[in-house]
Formats: structure tokens, C-alpha cells, sequence
């Protein structure tokens, strides 16, 4: 009896021994696993198609832009150069995600580094929010242009548009730099598949075996200050916007008044719009299916960044006169 007790104690001491010496071995992983889009990893190629093809369109879109206002003095304005701003942030947005998505798609190649990971995932979310802040400024701009025309001049100079366009950026930076700080501190004992394409926050600190309360919360007052401010000012800018188109005497120039900051409408719309849906069926549409939520998110890092070169270069005939004069002196 006493070597049964003596062998069961040892025994119980070599389990929890091999039981402890791999959950430590697995606590805060090397390498985390992206798995794509849960359930259609059998059509991965095939949707890598229009996810490519709308990546195109997105470089060679926003590239143009850039090309064009730098070529052309007459675009040396604030409203040109947020749309720079805007061109550049969707580009590292897009370019983010796409080449490890493809990666994932066509070669398999699933395995992401933890510091990579949370490095990613750093420049998704303050890219977003220095976008955001551009898209107020250029309500801003929008305002300014058509409340008060006569001071746009003085009030939005080369030296005024600098300072807005580094608070912009500083206020993206500083405010996301905890996203990876807290990522970094909690224990990952469950598992390291992320059922995504990118490293999505809220899908990494999931895995965590540890209260993230801190991180969902701050999550949570970083989006609906960042989000509720920016939709604040945005509103305000276009209320009084609105009230001066109206009380102009003319129709034809109440439409041409409005057909200026038309485009930018359409690109707040293109860029809020997937976002929140995205957000919203990730953190409480759980009856959504899984690969759809993925689908969304991942839209949101495509569908803006290819859709806001063409609605400006459409909408805005500086632009498109400027881009036709390109092929027309390429064409003779």
C-alpha cells in the first residue's frame, strides 16, 4: 500500500509538472496563426480576385491623386492637400492588410510573429484615426470655403493646414500607442488561431486567458470618442454649410455651391459607413455569420481606399480636367 501511495504521489507530481511546463511553454506564444476567412478557405483564390483587383484600382488611384497635385500648381490648396493626406493614410491602410492576406490566400503562409501582430495591428487602428481627422478637416475646409469665403485665404494657410495635419497624426498616434501595450501584457493560454486575415484587436485579446476588461474598455472610449467627436464636428460643419447653400437667392448657384463639397460627402459616407457595420457586427452581431463579419471588416480596408480617388477625381473638375490634359499630351 505504501508503494502504491508512493507511486501515485509521483505520479500526480510528473502531471502537474508536464501539465504546468506546457501551459507556460504556450503563455504569450511566438507566432500567432491568422486563419482567413473561417469556412471559405476552399474559395481563399477566388476571392483573392476581387480583393486584388480592388487593391489595384486603390494604388493607382490615390498614387494619381498625389501625382497630379503635385504636378499642378493650381491645386496647391488646403482642400488638395487633405486630399493628399487622405490619399496617403488609405494607401498604409490598405497596404496593411493586403500583402498577408495574399499570402495567407495563394501560399498558405498563416503564421504571424506577436510583435509583427501587434505591430499591425497598431498601424491599422491609428491610420484610422488619423483618416477620421482628416475627414473633419476637410469639413473644416469645406466650412470655411463656403461660410466665410472672403478669410479662407488667411484663416487656412500653407502653415495653418501643417499644424492641423500633425495634430491629426499626433492625436492618431498617441491615442492607439496603448492598444499594443495592453495586448502585450495578458497571458495567451486558449489558443493562437485568429479567425481573420489581420491582427483584428478585439479577435487577439479574445484569446487572452485573462480579464481584458481594460483593453475592451478603452477600446470602447477610444471608437465613441474618436468616432462620436469627428461625427460631432462633421455635423456642425455641414448644418451651417447647409444654411448658407439655402439662403443663397439662386438655385443654379445653391447646386454649384453644394457640388463642392459633394465629393466629400460621398467619401464620409464610403469610409463611416462600412466601418460601423463592421464594428457593430463584430462586437454584438453574434447571430451573423462568422466569415461574413471577416468579409466586412476586410471590405473596409479596400472598399474606401479604392472608392475615394475615383469619387474626387469624378466629382472634382480640377482633377479631372488636370488628368485628361495627361493623356491627351501622352496621346499626341
Amino acid at each position: 500500500m505504501q508503494e502504491i501511495s508512493f507511486c501515485l504521489r509521483v505520479g500526480h507530481l510528473l502531471f502537474y509538472s508536464m501539465s504546468d511546463s506546457n501551459s507556460t511553454e504556450f503563455t504569450n506564444p511566438t507566432t500567432f496563426i491568422l486563419q482567413g476567412i473561417p469556412g471559405l478557405e476552399a474559395a481563399h483564390v477566388w476571392i483573392s480576385i476581387p480583393f486584388c483587383t480592388m487593391y489595384a484600382i486603390a494604388i493607382l488611384g490615390n498614387f494619381t491623386i498625389l501625382f497630379i497635385v503635385k504636378r499642378e500648381p493650381s491645386l496647391h490648396l488646403p482642400m488638395y492637400y487633405f486630399l493628399c493626406m487622405l490619399a496617403i493614410t488609405d494607401l498604409v491602410l490598405s497596404t496593411s492588410i493586403l500583402p498577408k492576406m495574399l499570402s495567407i490566400f495563394w501560399f498558405y503562409s498563416r503564421e504571424i510573429n506577436f510583435s509583427a501582430c501587434l505591430t499591425q495591428m497598431y498601424f491599422i487602428l491609428s491610420f484610422f484615426v488619423i483618416e477620421s481627422g482628416i475627414l473633419v478637416a476637410m469639413a473644416f475646409d469645406r466650412y470655411v470655403a463656403i461660410c466665410d469665403p472672403l478669410r479662407h485665404s488667411t484663416i487656412l494657410t500653407n502653415h495653418v493646414v501643417a499644424k492641423i495635419g500633425l495634430t491629426v497624426v499626433l492625436r492618431g498616434v498617441m491615442l492607439v500607442l496603448p492598444y499594443p501595450f495592453l495586448a502585450r501584457r495578458w497571458p495567451y493560454c486558449r489558443t493562437n488561431i485568429i479567425p481573420n486575415t489581420y491582427c483584428e484587436h478585439i479577435a487577439l485579446v479574445k484569446l487572452a486567458c485573462a480579464d481584458i476588461s481594460l483593453s475592451s474598455y478603452y477600446s470602447l472610449s477610444v471608437a465613441f470618442l474618436v468616432i462620436g467627436m469627428d461625427v460631432f464636428f462633421i455635423a456642425v460643419s455641414y448644418t451651417q454649410i447647409l444654411r448658407a447653400i439655402f439662403s443663397l437667392p439662386r438655385k443654379d448657384a445653391r447646386l454649384k455651391t453644394f457640388g463642392t463639397c459633394s465629393s466629400h460627402l460621398c467619401v464620409i459616407l464610403a469610409s463611416y459607413i462600412p466601418h460601423l457595420f463592421a464594428t457593430f457586427t463584430q462586437r454584438f452581431g453574434h447571430n451573423v455569420a462568422l466569415y461574413l463579419r471577416v468579409l466586412m471588416a476586410n471590405m473596409y480596408f479596400l472598399v474606401p481606399p479604392m472608392l475615394n480617388p475615383i469619387i474626387y477625381g469624378a466629382k472634382t473638375q480640377q482633377i479631372w480636367d488636370r488628368l485628361l490634359q495627361l493623356f491627351t499630351h501622352k496621346g499626341t
